[in-house]
């Protein structure tokens, strides 16, 4: 069974209509897995006895009459920095690749397993998703469905991979500093951070990554996006910062009108530099939305210089803080040396250069709403370069990109907005390239709806050549 080929939505309508069953989802997953995943390397963690007890369950209490919830016998897959009962929790870590099966699951993967979801396995990520690349010491590298020579992004690359090789069709993500937008546009399908808060980060320890953290589901879909977050936002008594759920449905709001009355085009956000065919291929999808009837204004300059130094030291900070404490201690040589590098830097910065750095998020914030003016959302490339082949850097114009390859993510997690990113295309090397749809503060559902209405309107193909069935 090839999980791209149908919605989230259908499925669930199969299981409730008992037309298939949990149980048939989840040993398609299982032998997805199986069969593709060699190739790819996405998922690390298995129990496939504990899935097919879960997806018996649910079958049961369908037998029964009983309440099944929206997501009845979707198979998930769970990014492997947050815990799913019964699975180890690695944090792509040489550190924890040891530790027992976690006895409860994050509030997230709860959630999801409340609506009827099954989880069937751990995806790969970078250690303790440090980087926008998915490669790690214990696992190795997670290969992008499109072309296995190439990255998958990251740090949420595992589930990334997965979803666009069909392997399952739901997955949860985490987003720093563009870790779902990043690998959702270098797979080719649509991907969230919603406003921090939306998903609760509860549960006994802190966020990783602090204030610039977001947790979430992802699918391939638009509307299987908003479907399963619907399953999952809301307050929780363990995060202080979590909102209240608040409006409609999020899948209800997608059933209207989706066109936004306005957008601001922004090539490079008022910093840094892009590569000529990824602003070509922008530009012709906004023209597209132009001729849709979208006023669309361009806006060069959105901020002043470029943000990722103040993001860098709130990130480093955080790094700094879980594991600092092992520097000159055996377990430090088996840190990754750059998240080493990353440790030791955020060790260095003093509490005054965080609080600056957070001033420096309350500014970008404050400037990001004067350039948004009246406008419904703003758009902007993910990536500026080409993703990385697995023994090279991203390119910029034929030229390496270093850091700058993910530059126009980070400071969307220090402003607190939320953003997607929806495929528009397949560059010259055959892979795909996505186009980032910013929001005003806390408005995630202006962000669905012109991402909705942009995935309408391009019908990409959900068809990687070295996914299931290749």
């Amino acid at each position: 069974m090839d999980f791209r080929t149908t919605s989230i939505e259908a499925l669930v309508e199969g299981v409730r209509a008992r037309r298939t069953s949990a149980r048939e989802l989840v040993e398609a997953a299982l032998g997805n897995i199986e069969a593709v995943n060699p190739r790819l390397n996405a998922v690390v963690g298995f129990a496939p006895e504990l899935a097919r007890k879960d997806a018996a369950a649910i079958d049961a209490r369908l037998a029964s009459g009983d309440a099944v919830g929206p997501l009845a016998g979707i198979p998930v897959l769970v990014k492997d920095l947050e815990d799913a009962a019964g699975y180890r929790t690695t944090f792509g870590s040489a550190l924890h690749t040891d530790a027992p099966p976690a006895t409860a699951d994050s509030v997230l993967v709860g959630r999801l397993k409340a609506a009827g979801a099954v989880v069937v396995g751990k995806t790969n990520t970078p250690a303790f998703g440090f980087k926008g690349l998915t490669e790690n010491i214990p696992f190795g590298a997670t290969r992008n469905p499109w072309n296995p020579d190439y990255h998958a992004g990251g740090s949420s690359g595992g589930s990334a991979s997965a979803l666009a090789a069909g392997l399952a069709p739901l997955a949860t993500g985490s987003d720093g500093g563009g870790s779902i937008r990043i690998p959702a546009a270098v797979c080719g399908f649509a991907g969230l951070k919603t406003s921090q808060g939306q998903v609760p980060l509860g549960g006994p320890n802190a966020p990783g990554s602090g204030i610039l953290a977001i947790k979430g589901p992802m699918a391939l879909r638009v509307r299987d996006t908003a479907l399963a977050l619907d399953a999952v936002r809301g307050p929780d008594p363990t995060d202080p910062f979590a909102h209240p759920r608040t409006g409609p449905s999020w899948r209800a709001a997608l059933d209207g009108e989706n066109r936004p009355r306005k957008v601001i085009w922004s090539p490079t956000l008022g910093f840094g530099r892009a590569d000529t065919e990824i602003l070509a291929r922008s530009q012709a999808v906004v023209d597209d939305l132009a001729r849709a009837g979208v006023e669309v204004v361009r806006k060069d300059r959105v901020w002043e210089g470029d943000p990722g130094g103040a993001w860098y030291v709130i990130w480093t900070a955080q790094r700094a803080r879980a594991q600092g404490h092992l520097r000159g201690t055996a377990d430090w040589e088996r840190i990754d040396p750059d998240l080493r590098a990353q440790i030791e830097y955020g060790l260095s910065r003093s509490a005054r250069d965080y609080a600056e750095a957070l001033d420096t998020a309350h500014r970008l914030a404050y400037q990001l709403n004067q350039a948004m003016e009246d406008a419904d959302v703003l758009l902007a490339p993910v990536i500026a370069a080409h993703t990385p082949r697995l023994d090279g850097p991203g390119l910029i114009d034929g030229q390496p990109a270093g850091a700058d390859w993910v530059q126009f993510t980070p400071a969307i997690n220090m402003t607190r907005n939320p953003a997607g990113t929806v495929p528009i295309g397949l560059s010259s090397l055959g892979l795909p390239l996505g186009l980032q749809v910013i929001g005003r503060q806390r408005d995630d559902i202006a962000v669905l709806k012109a991402m909705c209405f942009l995935e309408d309107l391009l019908q990409p193909a959900f068809d990687a050549p070295f996914g299931v069935g290749a």
